[in-house]
């Protein structure tokens, strides 16, 4: 177990940078899918709601191996050789699509629940609709999302260990090697427990002093 300790904190660094960057991307998708699906015009709200319906209904492990795949076969077809996607970027572009799908049902439902009372007030104030959305709805919009948003980035979290079977060295990567080539499975993925669990322990403290600052502005 002595040998593989850096490989597990190599593991972990990959784990949170794989976790981190595809949740900002997904932030950035799930908001504009958001303002997508609530916008007067048909067809953007059809094609959206066809991403974040299909996502939603096909598990996370196929949308990985889809792109890992997928995207070795259209990069290798567009310049004439074998080139193998990088696992890392697949991993980021597999998550941050699962994610956006997500986050964008949590942020519309928050806009939806939010008084329109306080939307009209905003007009009525002569805010611009872009001023409206940055200083009012957004900020609302969060503290109402928040809850959703934590478990959401749990789920990302866990979710990370499905990108070592296209063979990214994450934290199950290292589990999985070390546990075959010890032969002490037990131990290995009680090691990974660990460390999962410690990430998500680290994001619930993280989430709920983030509930509780945007509680305070809110009242």
């Amino acid at each position: 177990m002595d040998g593989f300790v850096m490989q597990f904190v190599e593991g972990l660094k990959t784990t949170v940078l794989l976790a981190l960057v595809s949740g900002a991307l997904g932030m950035i998708v799930g908001l504009l899918a958001a303002a997508a699906k609530l916008s007067r015009f048909a067809p953007l709200r059809v094609v959206v709601g066809a991403y974040t319906t299909i996502v939603r209904g096909v598990p996370e492990l196929l949308i990985i191996l889809l792109i890992y795949f997928g995207g070795t076969v259209a990069i290798s077809s567009f310049v004439g050789r074998y080139v193998e996607i990088n696992a890392f970027s697949a991993g980021v572009l597999a998550l941050t699509i699962v994610f956006g799908a997500y986050t964008a049902e949590i942020f519309r439902g928050a806009v939806l629940s939010i008084s329109r009372g306080q939307i009209e007030a905003a007009r009525s104030l002569g805010l611009h609709p872009w001023q409206t959305w940055l200083l009012i709805i957004l900020p609302l919009m969060m503290r109402i999302a928040l809850p959703a948003l934590g478990n959401q980035w749990f789920s990302l979290i866990k979710e990370t260990s499905l990108i070592s079977i296209v063979g990214l060295t994450d934290i199950m990567r290292v589990a999985a090697v070390g546990a075959g080539s010890m032969r002490a499975p037990l131990t290995f993925y009680l090691a990974a427990s660990a460390l999962y669990l410690f990430l998500t322990s680290l994001a619930l403290v993280v989430f709920n002093l983030l509930e509780r600052r945007f509680a305070v502005r809110g009242h």
